[in-house]
């Protein structure tokens, strides 16, 4: 179903698949890791890649989960880096590499800003399978949302298919075989269908 009001279709034609409906904090205080503009998508597992996902495009994308990445250095953002230690900041507003006939304020300036700080949003970069199984997600109303290992939202809670935090003890489930822990990104209060291909949540990072 769609979200209550009116648009005129230029949000479903919109280069970005973050759409802010009300908004955090919108933050540009870290720096983007080289890898930022240059990662394969989806970066690190392509079992199940996700159809929503532009696989010609490199870089973070609009609409991925932002990283702390320490192993880079000191304040340096990003996307999944599967050898270190990432901690889930929030959720990239822009592709770092811009869109074609567009300004490339990301590679001009080496920041990607990103949203922090709760609000509400509709997300159309999310996995669509299991990256474990191939087998397709279901999305219903209240998930949690965690960052995948690809750097998307999922709902999939369980090894090989979400970002394990060691650091963090904030969110798991009884389909949790991990390490660590996911960090609770958001909780989903409506599921993608024919009319809205979104996720529309309210985050918690």
């Amino acid at each position: 179903m769609p979200l209550l009001g009116q648009a005129s279709g230029g949000w479903t034609e919109s280069s970005s698949a973050l759409r802010i409906l009300h908004v955090g904090i919108r933050n540009t205080t870290g720096v983007l890791t080289a890898d930022s503009f240059t990662q394969d998508n989806p970066p690190n597992t392509t079992t199940g890649t996700s159809d929503q996902v532009d696989t010609t495009s490199n870089g973070v994308l609009s609409g991925s989960v932002c990283f702390a990445r320490p192993d880079e250095g000191s304040n340096y953002v990003g996307g999944p880096e599967a050898s270190a230690d990432t901690v889930v900041l929030g959720v990239f507003i822009n592709s770092a590499n811009g869109n074609s006939f567009e300004n490339t304020p990301g590679t001009a300036s080496g920041k990607g800003p990103y949203i922090s700080g709760q609000g509400t949003y509709a997300n159309a970069l999310y996995e669509t399978a299991n990256l474990n199984s191939g087998v397709d997600i279901t999305y219903s109303v209240s998930d949690g949302l965690v960052a995948s290992l690809n750097g998307y939202l999922t709902n999939v809670v369980a090894a090989d298919n979400a970002h394990d935090d060691a650091n963090n003890a904030g969110f798991s489930d009884s389909g949790a075989t991990g390490t660590g822990f996911n960090t609770l990104i958001g909780v989903l209060k409506m599921p993608p269908d024919s009319t809205q291909t979104e996720l529309v949540y309210d985050q918690r990072v």
